[in-house]
């Protein structure tokens, strides 16, 4: 596995190795061992799926707030996304800051997003499908969800009309939300 920084601490980018010959390739998606090798020793506990069939889907953007903040290792299995961290650390160097990376099936890298920072993606392709480690379980009490196109983030999401869920749609600014995090460092 190889571990590059993004320009928020904590966010990086994972890239594992592939094994490939005529028949096809093997990679290992996650070792509790080769992630602690490059210094992440998040455990999770939960898997969740997402599937996209158009283009222009947007999802995000997301976190969950309290006990339930989540820390994140997304990667895309099928189709190619826009991933974006967003961090709302109080404290943090990069506190507003935002990071975009190009994920997909062909590319095989992984992002991940430590809790503090919201979540969101938009589909490059048709029928995209996500794969996503959470190191807490799901609170529905605990889901907040912050406008994509809020001009406090300035995130250039390269869709211009895009495919949103009512929820998406009508989700608050960053400024009229409760989501908020104090930086203590950078937690793994």
């Amino acid at each position: 596995m190889k571990r590059t920084e993004t320009l928020i601490g904590g966010v990086c980018v994972i890239e594992p190795r592939v094994f490939g010959d005529s028949r096809g390739w093997f990679y290992e998606s996650y070792s509790l061992r080769a992630f602690e090798q490059i210094g992440i020793d998040t455990v999770f506990v939960q898997d969740n799926r997402s599937y996209s069939s158009a283009k222009g889907t947007l999802r995000g953007l997301h976190c969950q707030v309290g006990e339930s903040a989540q820390a994140k290792l997304v990667s895309c299995t099928r189709g190619e996304i826009l991933d974006v961290a967003v961090d709302i650390r109080e404290g943090s160097p990069t506190y507003m800051k935002h990071v975009g990376v190009i994920l997909s099936a062909e590319n095989k890298k992984m992002l991940y997003i430590p809790a503090g920072c919201l979540h969101g993606f938009v589909a490059l392709t048709d029928d995209v499908e996500l794969s996503y480690k959470v190191d807490k379980f799901y609170s529905a009490a605990d889901d907040r969800s912050i406008r994509y196109d809020d001009p406090a983030f300035g995130i250039d999401w390269g869709a211009t009309d895009p495919v949103l869920s009512d929820k998406d749609r009508n989700a608050p600014l960053f400024a009229c939300s409760d989501a908020r995090f104090t930086y203590d460092g950078e937690k793994k």
